[in-house]
């Protein structure tokens, strides 16, 4: 896939600005150009500074519209105080290792992951350029038919 640099930086600074990420956080846009890196995009969060950096990978990504991967890390950024208020009382409330603590971590990270892939999807077919969203993830996952496949053998 060839990455339009320029186009995505234009991406990062529209949704940027529509997400109210600016002027409370300071953060720019880092392409990473290793075939090696196994995820499409990523921040890196200095709270104390209110800095952070979205890191796009433009050598192997995973997703076909970045566009949409620049809008879910920003959610990430926007959605981080909660995130690490429920990390927070997960840690202070459950042993770690225990039964519950892995069910409370588990939930509240699919949690969050599904909310900040609906408000990505919402606000990238209200607002977006590209309004295709990635189905890259799809791929690796099982059919229908391998699923319930594997039901009929728990019988």
């Amino acid at each position: 896939m060839k990455v339009d640099k320029n186009k995505i930086f234009q991406s990062f600074e529209f949704w940027r600005k529509k997400l109210r990420v600016s002027p409370y956080w300071d953060i720019r846009l880092e392409f990473v150009d290793d075939f090696n890196w196994r995820k499409t995009g990523d921040l890196k969060i200095d709270c104390d500074d209110r800095k952070a950096v979205l890191l796009l990978n433009i050598a192997n990504p995973k997703q076909e519209n970045l566009e949409e991967v620049i809008v879910h890390e920003l959610f990430h950024l926007k959605m981080y105080p909660l995130d690490q208020v429920t990390e927070s009382l997960i840690i202070a409330n459950f042993e770690e290792g225990t039964n519950a603590y892995d069910f409370a971590y588990t939930q509240f990270f699919i949690s969050l992951e599904q909310t900040v892939e609906e408000l990505t999807k919402c606000f990238l077919l209200e607002f977006g350029d590209n309004k295709d969203l990635s189905y890259g993830r799809c791929k690796n996952q099982k059919s229908y038919n391998e699923l319930i496949e594997g039901l009929k053998k728990l019988e």
